[in-house]
């Protein structure tokens, strides 16, 4: 499959996303044509972030994820706080407060089966560092649907259980460092 072929990319991150965010996203041209998903794991309790440290250091439009909106290329879509974030057979956004998945919600998981559903073979899943094992099923997911699944390298990511958990769920995924995911992106761009 060729890289022309992805329609949407979804990130999974935890423990040390914010850092390894910051040195991805901000690489992403202007023309990315792409929707970009994001879950990261944030605490319920409190107000996601995550847009505004974004938005000032990204040239792509950066904003939290609505419900029933439209993926569109260009935008950095982040999970709510407290919410799953999910995408629905018409390529539609969607949030939902069903139960926690590997106790977080939003859940990596969560965002990769329901995107892997509707993009199929157009979806790209990559799973950076963090410290439990959720985005594991997710990532198979979005292989078994013919997607492209990337996991950071678990040597170089700030905290590699995660990685390790995708690597071992999904053997076939590209493993690459920080700066090989920004130079297959860009590719994308």
């Amino acid at each position: 499959m060729t890289d022309t072929a992805i329609k949407a990319v979804a990130i999974g991150a935890s423990a040390g996303a914010v850092q390894t965010l910051l040195r991805i996203l901000p690489s992403l041209p202007a023309r990315f044509p792409l929707p970009v998903l994001i879950v990261v794991h944030v605490p319920p309790d409190r107000d996601n972030a995550l847009v505004a440290l974004f938005a000032d250091k990204c040239a792509l439009a950066v904003k939290e994820a609505e419900d029933k909106e439209q993926a569109v290329g260009g935008t950095i879509y982040f999970a709510p706080s407290d919410y799953h974030l999910l995408v629905e057979a018409d390529g539609f956004l969607a949030l939902s407060m069903d139960e926690p998945v590997n106790h977080s919600r939003p859940a990596i998981d969560v965002l990769f089966e329901s995107a892997a559903d509707s993009y199929q073979s157009g979806l790209m899943g990559i799973v950076l560092t963090g410290a439990n094992h959720d985005g594991a099923a997710g990532l198979r997911a979005v292989a078994q649907a013919g997607g492209q699944a990337i996991v950071e390298n678990p040597a170089t990511a700030e905290t590699s259980a995660m990685p390790e958990a995708a690597l071992a769920a999904c053997p076939d995924a590209r493993i690459r460092d920080v700066e090989g995911i920004v130079s297959i992106l860009l590719e994308l761009a």
